[in-house]
């Protein structure tokens, strides 16, 4: 933001402290000269160089702001990084001028641990802490506490406060400063009438846990990847410490919708993948889940939350990488259509959507294009994107126009960034403590007549540790002092300041460092190519919600800002959900079926449709298609017949077709399933069918010979009649014919086969 007049409102304070030390100094110059033996100047600008041998850790300082009448404690640690022992020790406190602006805080910052050329005095007395020898290796604690009185501090601004360790060694035997430690004390006595307006974010957004694979039964039991999000809801978890410290703050709650229906699924039964990937567990956390979102619930009500797209999709990858493949643009719309109901029958509370928050607030045309494209009319940008070029004399107001009907609500980057680092040490977490709180109260010294709206926009994954230290800042400012809390709802529609930039920066300066970390333009054809099969896939199902719903979720999830830096798991997570819809579709599929024999002019041919979902499907077309249309047609005098397929979940259908032959030979017969649109689906599947007619030639040879047959047999029974009755006329009296003949025998048939067609089988009759 603009460092042109950091020094407004920050002119250096009287300097009668400093004058009666420096009064003392002078005195004493001639005495010191005439003790100081010659190497001496050679250890001073040694010492100068910062080599320092004692570390110096400030573990607290409380409080962190003070005010008339208070104590002010100072406590930490010195450790002994060096081979020789330090005797004579003491770790003493000294506080340094007051600084002129946010530049100037800046660079106090960076040369925290280096003396200064011109040391100020230590208080001395009993505000120091003695150790008769400090060996090798060693560590001690300290605390100091000093009436803030006694610090004299003069006008109001920010003064720095050193903490140093002085002592000799054996290779050194006079006093010197061995470690040195200096953070930043800042002094506001009485509050300022016009106090600066402080929104604070407060994210809630997690990397992606859920699976497209939910269970078999009514309640569709969900799959997890892994049971890692329980630990971050346990007692101590990142997100526990997220919800039980931002229900003591005043800030804005920014949610990832997923998050909240992840835990939510996690409330009732739900089943974890087994190491081996094939298998699943059950998951242990359902308590846990039920406790955080309780409380969770307890803690935004009656506040402010903005809810982000679903799944918190990556708005510079879509811009840079994934608009020009077509539909991709279409996922943030739904993933913004879904945010408000999920947080609303989740947490019971009317959540913002007008809001979309870029990865670190970098911003350029086609970012800000993309965010807004699904109706949110406020961007999230921070200051070290938008820069300030107009070069006002103070950081102006967070939200300013930017076209278009847009507001950019631009964050502070110094107070944003403030806790990124480890903050697992006390002594980095009260630095950075103490460096905000300082930073805060420069910007309203800059203008004590402006009153102006400030926006901190932290990182979007803080850790338990940087959460705590966010929390021990915003306790600090709970006096109001120069502060004021503000949601960010209404420090979107501030009155923007008429000077401040609204320029928004050129493709060029969109950070290399982030572009880099981006989806690859393949994942989103991924997307796409999942989204067709999704949506070949719906048309035919008679419960489309139970797979819609799912696999939409994961389709936006594999859009996730949480992918970055990560695209490996970003690939497999996209491949596993592909893999599982396409087994899913398998599911419905038709029987390979063996080659038949038409052994007639005309037959039915059965084709079995196998359906192995929970759920019905419908709307399909079986379409069976002759490849030598000449030899045998189907359903009269056509190469191409269509069925319409519906089957009930878990069963099969045999869709019958008539097939007629018109010569022999083997004919390759084609069948396939297609949606009403004409989309095929699934596999095609080929079989054979041998028609073996037999021609008129043929049957004219076979009729001559039954003929000749009948004709042979006439005449012989005609021969055997006549004897017959000759030897009745001949005979007296003996044993006549048997008067009846034998029957014929019966034909040597069986019954038609209702089994499954097998090698070689005849069809339907």
């Amino acid at each position: 933001m603009a460092e042109a007049a950091d020094f407004q409102g920050m002119v250096p304070s009287p300097a009668r402290r400093w004058l009666r030390r420096t009064a003392g100094l002078l005195a004493g110059a001639p005495l010191v000269a005439g003790l100081v033996y010659l190497p001496a100047p050679a250890h001073a600008a040694e010492d100068a160089t910062g080599s320092r041998t004692v570390d110096v850790s400030l573990d607290a300082l409380t409080p962190g702001a003070p005010v008339e009448g208070d104590k002010v404690t100072v406590s930490g640690t010195v450790t002994n990084r060096g081979k020789e022992a330090v005797t004579d020790a003491h770790v003493g406190l000294s506080v340094g001028p007051r600084l002129s602006g946010r530049t100037a805080i800046d660079a106090a910052a960076e040369r925290s641990q280096e003396p200064d050329g011109s040391a100020p005095a230590e208080l001395g007395g009993k505000f120091t802490k003695k150790f008769a020898k400090l060996p090798a290796g060693i560590s001690e604690d300290f605390s100091i506490t000093v009436p803030v009185d006694k610090l004299e501090l003069d006008d109001q601004g920010v003064y720095q406060l050193g903490v140093s360790l002085s002592g000799q060694t054996p290779s050194r035997p006079y006093e010197q400063t061995l470690g040195i430690q200096k953070t930043f004390l800042p002094w506001q006595p009485d509050a300022t009438e016009k106090r600066t307006q402080l929104t604070y974010l407060w994210p809630l957004i997690s990397s992606t846990h859920l699976t497209a694979e939910t269970g078999s039964d009514e309640q569709q039991t969900p799959v997890f990847e892994n049971d890692n999000l329980g630990a971050e809801l346990a007692p101590g978890g990142r997100l526990n410490q997220l919800v039980s410290l931002g229900n003591e703050l005043p800030v804005t709650w920014v949610v990832d919708p997923d998050l909240l229906a992840t835990v939510n699924a996690m409330t009732e039964s739900y089943q974890v993948k087994s190491e081996d990937g094939e298998t699943t567990v059950a998951g242990k956390y359902q308590a846990v889940a039920n406790k955080w979102l309780s409380d969770l619930q307890k803690a935004v009500e009656g506040r402010k939350v903005v809810a982000l797209p679903f799944a918190d999709p990556d708005l510079a990858s879509l811009a840079h990488r994934g608009k020009d493949v077509p539909g991709s643009l279409s996922h943030l719309r739904r993933a913004t259509d879904v945010a408000a109901t999920a947080v609303q029958s989740i947490l019971h509370t009317e959540p913002s959507t007008d809001f979309a928050w870029p990865v670190n607030g970098a911003v350029d045309p086609s970012v800000v294009d993309v965010a807004t494209s699904a109706g949110a009319h406020n961007v999230i940008a921070r200051s070290d994107s938008l820069h300030e070029t107009r070069g006002l004399p103070y950081t102006p107001t967070a939200a300013r126009p930017i076209g278009g009907g847009t507001t950019a609500v631009v964050a502070d980057s110094r107070l944003s960034t403030a806790f990124e680092g480890d903050m697992s040490k006390a002594g980095d977490s009260t630095l950075a403590v103490q460096e905000f709180l300082a930073q805060t109260l420069a910007v309203t010294l800059q203008d004590e007549e402006k009153q102006r709206s400030v926006v901190v926009a932290p990182q979007r994954l803080p850790s338990a540790s940087q959460a705590q230290s966010m929390a021990s800042a915003l306790h600090s400012l709970d006096a109001q002092r120069w502060s004021q809390p503000l949601d960010l709802v209404a420090a979107a529609k501030a009155k923007p300041d008429a000077r401040a930039t609204t320029d928004v920066p050129g493709p060029a300066s969109y950070p290399r460092s982030l572009s880099k970390r981006e989806l690859p333009a393949k994942a989103f054809q991924d997307i796409r190519t999942t989204q067709s099969k999704l949506d070949n896939f719906k048309v035919i199902l008679t419960a489309p919600d139970r797979v819609v719903t799912p696999f939409g979720n994961a389709i936006n999830r594999a859009m996730s800002t949480s992918w970055r830096g990560g695209e490996r798991k970003a690939q497999k997570y996209r491949d596993g959900v592909q893999s599982y819809l396409v087994s899913l579709t398998d599911e419905v599929q038709l029987i390979q079926k063996s080659d038949a024999t038409l052994s007639g002019r005309s037959a039915t041919v059965p084709v079995t449709v196998q359906n192995q979902l929970v759920q019905g499907v419908e709307h399909l077309v079986l379409r069976l298609k002759s490849t030598k249309p000449t030899r045998l047609r189907l359903d009269g005098d056509q190469s191409v017949a269509e069925r319409p397929v519906k089957v009930a979940g878990g069963h099969s259908q045999s869709v019958k077709f008539t097939a007629t032959a018109n010569a022999n030979g083997p004919v390759p017969v084609i069948a396939q399933l297609y949606t009403e649109d004409g989309t095929p689906y699934g596999r095609e599947m080929e079989f054979t069918v041998d028609v073996n007619e037999f021609t008129p030639t043929v049957m004219l040879v076979i009729a001559g010979g039954v003929l000749l047959l009948v004709l042979a047999g006439i005449r012989m029974y005609s021969q055997r009649k006549r004897a017959a009755a000759r030897e009745a006329a001949e005979g007296d009296g003996g044993e006549g014919e048997d008067s009846e003949q034998a029957s014929d025998p019966t034909p040597d048939t069986g019954p038609e086969s209702v089994d499954p067609s097998g090698t070689g089988e005849k069809v339907d009759r």
